[in-house]
């Protein structure tokens, strides 16, 4: 008999399987540990033969998992457009990746301008993508309009680490910005992906980061509207946020949007955190803009040049609406109306930043004020890290 628990409003079934597959929602990791350790003690089921399953609502994503790949790299396998090395095509190399697998892989790619649409899909676990750096080996492709099929690359797998790579949708920024769509460099869609060094290149939607926790170190990320958006568990530290929005058409307004991000309701631990950040470019530009009723962006001991208006941010649907938008909560499954004066349950901050545009005194006046210790929960890498799964994977 298979036993069923419901714990958080969502149901996971547990059973005995030879196979290591646990996958838990970010909010119910340690609950997750909690739930692991009371089968091994009441059920008496061995560690490795547990499974956990917890998806959220329809989404594709592999919101959270406890697959171990291991500590080293099982192989290697180079990509070369020019034919010296396995194959000529990442997508052919992400291909040749065993279904299931639990190892890590190495997917060295060599110098070029791969273009292609590349999809990691969910059973393809523990890859590590390197090139060379991320404007030498680059993937992109010229695709616009729907935002879920203009995607140079998405990665919906779990356990991955792309290094010196960058991402590219060029549909937008060929002639000085006369086009203007969504077209997506990359989607983020898988739990536990790092970024180091990584380039994301675009004008609209350039960072699709869906959901699940994400580590992105010393990165470039280029747009004007909207261009990281979703409603991913990420710190961003030390990247560079380049601003393009001078390229904007006058009669959609001269102001750009950074961050688009979606959370949506209290419970929700999805937010976009940038630590020791560079906000660079031209044109103007607000630090973020609500996506979603709960939406959580912080900048902490970022440089904030004058690219930032003095506002700072923008609550978007949610001023003048309060009425018309609901929460579905994800731990008492009721719909919460956000009320009057919705705006104020957006969780936009701005701790020890600085530069021209770093000036708070006429940002919004529901801008947060967080306190010492909130900064230092929502900055530290627990936020997105309480099991050490960063230190477990690759990097060189």
């Amino acid at each position: 008999m298979k036993p069923t628990i419901l714990l958080a409003g969502v149901k996971i079934a547990a059973r005995k399987s030879t196979k290591f597959q646990p996958l838990c929602h970010p909010t119910l990791v340690k609950s997750y540990f909690k739930l692991r350790a009371h089968l091994q003690h009441h059920w008496q089921f061995p560690r490795r033969m547990i499974v956990i399953v917890l998806r959220t609502g329809n989404s594709p994503c592999l919101i959270c998992s406890a697959l171990d790949c291991g500590l080293n790299v099982a192989e290697t396998i180079t990509v070369d457009k020019y034919g010296t090395g396995n194959f000529t095509t990442v997508q052919g190399a992400i291909d040749s990746v065993p279904s299931n697998n639990n190892r890590w892989i190495h997917i060295y790619v060599k110098s070029g301008f791969y273009i292609e649409q590349v999809n990691i899909g969910q059973d393809k676990s523990c890859i590590f993508l390197e090139g060379v750096t991320n404007r030498k080996t680059v993937i992109q492709y010229d695709a616009h309009e729907a935002t879920n099929s203009s995607i140079s690359f998405s990665l919906l797998a779990e356990n991955f680490v792309a290094k010196n790579i960058g991402f590219k949708n060029t549909y937008n920024l060929g002639g000085g910005g006369s086009n203007r769509k969504p077209a997506v460099a990359a989607f983020i869609c898988g739990d536990k992906a790092s970024f180091y060094s990584c380039g994301f290149f675009g004008l609209q939607d350039t960072l699709w980061d869906e959901h699940g926790r994400h580590y992105f170190k010393q990165c470039y990320i280029e747009g004007a509207v909207d261009f990281i958006f979703g409603a991913g568990q990420s710190i961003y530290e030390e990247c560079v946020v380049n601003v393009t929005a001078d390229v904007l058409y006058q009669s959609d307004g001269p102001v750009g949007f950074i961050t688009a991000q979606r959370r949506t309701s209290p419970d929700d631990p999805s937010g976009f955190v940038f630590k020791q950040a560079a906000v660079v470019g031209k044109g103007l530009t607000n630090l973020g803009r609500a996506y979603g009723p709960y939406s959580r962006v912080i900048f902490v001991r970022s440089m904030l040049s004058e690219v930032v208006v003095p506002k700072g941010w923008d609550a978007w649907n949610y001023v003048g609406h309060e009425y018309d938008h609901f929460t579905l909560s994800n731990f008492t499954l009721s719909w919460i109306k956000h009320g009057f004066n919705s705006w104020e349950n957006l969780v936009y901050a701005e701790a020890l930043c600085y530069g021209s545009g770093s000036n708070t005194s006429e940002r919004v006046s529901w801008e947060k004020k967080l306190s010492g210790s909130q900064v230092r929960d929502l900055t530290q890498l627990s936020f997105i890290d309480q099991e050490g799964w960063i230190e477990k994977q690759p990097r060189n």
